[in-house]
């Protein structure tokens, strides 16, 4: 895929966007410390642009910091520098009624479909919330018939015998359907899917998958995909980017990366898919080790204390971004070694 595109065809661009969280200190830590107050580095200068109409994905272990971008992508967090660029209107300082303009075209699916709808709410209830809140002018017997429309188009079906359960009486798989819906019925143009199936039974995730193919096709939707499973990237995404604690390491067209990958950290994220096949055994060993403190973490490049490329200029020299092939960014000093390979 060529990722050259005209501006109006991006629907998010995102440039050098960090987010530091204050570390909250106890008043022996605060003396200590004279007063110098520390960060989790959460995000750290990630840029990136989404086109109308793709699912872009961010895959990383836990605490690379995917989650937290996708979080300030749809402004749900301040970022703390850099900027997000939302159908071509800046929307990095949006506060009070213009950000609550904003969210009916930014919705999220949650990874938790039990922790976020309220145990009080029918599921007509919550998914009709978003209408109340975004559409107050429309007449109920409306808003009543868009939720049982959208009910059925995620198939709860028959809508009305859904549409006045609670949530722990319906199963993990049809509450994840009806968070989906609760997302699409304001009729968003972008949808934050924050690892949208790993609730879900594994016999179940392909439906989930399936479905949400289904919705983005009929519904022009453009999804920012997190997930820490590249099996289920593969799946759904049209381009990839790879986070590292608070660091984007590669991006590409979902073929393209899965071909050539250039990073070493997205080399071994690749080897632990698993295979069904006992007789192919992983040849490629693991990074030693667990990601590292975000509050201090490693200078030069951040992946050297546990790639087995690094020398030492990698624990001085930081990384930049470059395209070695074509729409296939990577930060490595030493990536050309995969295209020798």
């Amino acid at each position: 895929m060529n990722t050259a595109a005209h501006p109006e065809e991006w629907l998010v661009e995102v440039e050098g966007l960090k987010k530091w969280f204050p570390v909250q200190q106890g008043l022996l830590n605060r003396l200590l410390a004279a007063g110098k107050q520390e960060y989790v580095h959460a995000v750290d200068g990630v840029s990136f642009k989404i086109r109308r109409g793709e699912v872009f994905g961010l895959a990383g272990e836990s605490g690379s910091g995917k989650s937290t971008t996708g979080r300030l992508v749809v402004r749900m967090e301040t970022p703390t520098e850099g900027t997000v660029r939302f159908a071509g209107q800046d929307i990095t300082t949006l506060q009070g009624d213009a950000l609550r303009r904003l969210r009916s075209r930014m919705q999220i699916i949650y990874q938790d479909p039990m922790a976020s709808l309220n145990p009080r709410m029918t599921l007509g209830e919550a998914i009709g919330y978003g209408l109340k809140i975004h559409a107050p002018d429309l007449p109920a017997a409306e808003r009543h018939q868009r939720v049982v429309d959208m009910l059925e188009k995620v198939g709860l079906a028959p809508a009305q015998y859904f549409y006045t359960k609670f949530p722990h009486q319906i199963s993990g798989g049809q509450r994840q359907r009806a968070v989906i819906a609760r997302a699409l019925v304001t009729n968003p143009d972008l949808i934050l899917a924050d690892e949208p199936i790993a609730m879900a039974d594994v016999s179940v995730r392909a439906l989930l998958l399936d479905l949400m193919n289904q919705l983005k096709r009929e519904f022009n939707l453009t999804y920012l995909f997190i997930t820490h499973d590249l099996a289920t990237a593969k799946y759904i995404c049209d381009r990839l980017g790879i986070m590292y604690l608070g660091k984007l390491v590669e991006v590409g067209e979902l073929r393209e990366l899965y071909a050539h990958p250039l990073h070493p950290y997205t080399q071994a994220l690749l080897a632990a898919v698993p295979v069904p096949d006992p007789r192919r055994r992983r040849k490629q060993a693991m990074p030693a080790g667990e990601i590292p403190n975000p509050i201090h973490p490693p200078s030069g490049c951040r992946f050297h204390p546990r790639c087995p490329w690094a020398t030492e200029r990698c624990a001085q020299e930081e990384p930049a971004m470059r395209e070695l092939r074509p729409g296939h960014p990577v930060a490595c000093h030493y990536a050309e070694r995969s295209l020798e390979g």
